[in-house]
């Protein structure tokens, strides 16, 4: 996963532009789903020979349809293949006032899924949060967020590394979010189900809507 640096202006406090956002989805269960790199930051070249933007693109819109199937209301900070900044993504998952942020990235190295989140100390919210610390108000629900990724990609039997790391754009955000990385799945006995293989995106990509599925039966519950 190649991160780009960060928004080099300072800004006080969260202030989030609403030209070009999304639909602002308060109100109901969102989520939104965030395809890493594009435009001139390609991200990783996969053994496919595919550019990681593609990958998370494709896989970005497939989630989508998925979710939406089971009446869940998506937004993407990215449709198409353009650049876009850390700061701009996370002005756009913060406009779309979602219960959880998915940022999707795709590596050849390691095995199943990564969860990422970010490695923040946990403050109290605040009606007002530093931009670059954001995502410290939500740190807690971003972990238990990570947590119920983890057992549902765990059941459907792909192997899931979870760690914390200074994560630019989540840590601006003020929703659960969970940077998603998807590498090949390989076992003991090196058989390998590579990125391109369509039954393993399908079982992460099923895993993952069940996993939001789960999620928001956890947040309508008293």
């Amino acid at each position: 996963m190649r991160w780009i640096s960060p928004v080099l202006a300072v800004v006080a406090a969260v202030a989030f532009s609403a030209q070009a956002a999304p639909p602002a989805l308060a109100g109901r269960f969102a989520v939104v789903l965030d395809a890493a790199h594009g435009g001139d930051d390609t991200g990783g070249h996969l053994a496919s020979g595919q550019f990681e933007k593609a990958f998370t693109l494709a896989f970005a819109v497939r989630l989508r349809s998925l979710l939406a199937a089971r009446g869940i209301q998506v937004a993407l900070t990215r449709d198409s293949d353009v650049t876009l900044a850390p700061g701009r993504r996370a002005e756009l998952a913060n406009h779309a006032r979602a219960q959880a942020c998915l940022s999707l990235h795709a590596s050849e190295a390691g095995s199943g899924v990564h969860l990422f989140v970010s490695d923040m100390a946990p403050t109290p919210a605040a009606r007002l949060l530093p931009w670059k610390t954001a995502q410290s108000a939500w740190v807690t629900r971003s972990l238990a967020l990570a947590g119920t990724l983890n057992s549902a990609l765990g059941h459907a039997g792909v192997s899931v590394l979870l760690d914390r790391i200074a994560l630019p754009g989540i840590d601006s955000m003020t929703c659960p979010a969970v940077a998603v990385e998807i590498a090949p799945q390989r076992d003991l006995n090196r058989n390998t189900a590579g990125l391109d293989n369509a039954d393993y995106q399908a079982k992460v990509a099923d895993a993952l809507a069940a996993a939001l599925l789960e999620w928001r039966s956890e947040q309508r519950q008293p």
